[in-house]
């Protein structure tokens, strides 16, 4: 992972300058892999660096993190990676401690500190890019010291005393007010937090001075902290973010086992082992080889079945391989590719890390949950079933749309 780096060009307002801030932490006990969840066509992560890096008011976008996986990810979607230290990496470490660390490495690295730092929840999957804009113009033009996204909420709100009696919070139970006669509410939708950089630092704290308030719509004020929220967000993005398919790849990568196979071996009496597969799988590889897509075979098994059937479908193979993702990196720049425009097909935990180095991770139906979360398409085949040939289908439609243009 990469220290700070200047990835779009500077914006001057006024001489002040605005850093953006993305904690994402590797570890994550309510939902496993969360920052890396896939709502819509996207990673948590990537969704929230996409939205910074669209706004005109944003001039650097840091995502502060201790897991290699989270930073090749938001390296990809633009942003500049800042390795978080061990002291920093664990359950109740505040987001203000990771904001004052960052702001120390950028100003130690620039030689002078931002005027403004924004901390950005990745969990919170719907940032719009005004949003952040309304933020940042709240503090700059309109003069608050800090500001942050909230959402309007009109529920009456109950507790339980020590007996586990039912106490009104925030009305007169014995008085029931239409909506439009009670004075609005917010709640603090966790999205978007801004500061003025000397404040923040004084007071140690998101909240001080004079606190600003950004009202977001209620579709976008979910917030992903359980296994729930996710399937909410998930079914909200088909809904409001509609996504065809266009695999447009210049390569395709994948697995073995469990991809072209089964994931079952049969094993002989002399201890050799064979393996069934699909010839449909095949005949979507020598579609792929005949329309100039190449493709490579990358497995940990040594067995001799993988490079026999890599030489009968006609592509490159690399096998007994320890680190996918080392190896995968180094053939990716020696076939020059893009890896944004790399697909990489897998099924289990062990792929997880040369998924996320390209652009289009996908996983065989049957995968390991955690391989079907970080994939950007999940196939409707299963391993050894036909799901190369799916992969090979999809790939050829964006080539023949290509031809058409």
């Amino acid at each position: 992972m990469s220290g700070f780096r200047t990835l779009t060009q500077v914006v001057e307002h006024d001489g002040t300058r605005v850093l953006a801030v993305v904690p994402a932490r590797g570890g994550s006990k309510g939902v496993p892999g969360k920052n890396l969840a896939r709502v819509g066509e996207e990673p948590l992560i990537s969704r929230a660096v996409r939205a910074l890096r669209s706004s005109s008011r944003v001039d650097e976008v840091v995502v502060s993190t201790d897991s290699p996986d989270i930073g090749a990810v938001a390296e990809l979607a633009g942003a500049s990676v800042l390795p978080r230290p061990d002291e920093l990496s664990g359950d109740a470490v505040s987001s203000e401690a990771v904001l004052l660390h960052s702001l120390d490495m950028f100003e130690e690295e620039h030689g002078y500190a931002p005027e403004v730092v924004l901390l950005v929840q990745c969990t919170s999957p719907f940032i719009a890019t005004e949003t952040i804009d309304k933020v940042v113009s709240q503090i700059l033009d309109d003069g608050w010291d800090c500001a942050f996204t909230a959402v309007r909420v009109h529920e009456f709100l109950w507790q339980r005393d020590a007996h586990g009696a039912a106490v009104a919070v925030n009305h007169d139970a014995a008085v029931r007010p239409r909506r439009q006669e009670r004075t609005p509410e917010f709640r603090e939708t966790g999205a978007v937090y801004g500061m003025r950089v000397p404040g923040f630092r004084a007071a140690r704290h998101r909240f001080f001075g004079r606190i600003g308030l950004i009202e977001t719509p209620a579709k976008h004020a979910i917030e992903i902290d359980t296994a729930e929220d996710l399937a909410i967000a998930r079914a909200l993005a088909a809904t409001m973010e509609p996504f065809a398919i266009d695999l447009d790849v210049d390569a395709v990568v994948t697995d073995f086992d469990g991809v072209h196979t089964d994931d079952r071996a049969l094993v002989l009496q002399d201890g050799t082992e064979g393996v069934l597969v699909s010839r449909s799988d095949g005949a979507g590889v020598a579609r792929l080889l005949a329309a100039g897509v190449p493709m490579m075979i990358l497995s940990v098994e040594e067995n001799p079945v993988v490079a026999a059937r890599a030489r009968k479908l006609g592509v490159e193979v690399l096998h007994g391989v320890g680190d996918k993702a080392a190896v995968l990196k180094t053939w990716l720049a020696e076939q020059r590719l893009d890896p944004a425009r790399v697909a990489y097909v897998g099924n289990d935990l062990r792929d997880l890390p040369a998924m996320a180095q390209i652009g289009w991770p996908i996983a065989v139906h049957d995968a390991q949950p955690e391989v079907r979360q970080a994939a950007r398409l999940v196939l409707s085949r299963t391993g050894g079933s036909g799901a190369v040939r799916e992969l090979a289908d999809l790939v050829m439609q964006a080539v023949e749309r290509r031809k058409e243009q």
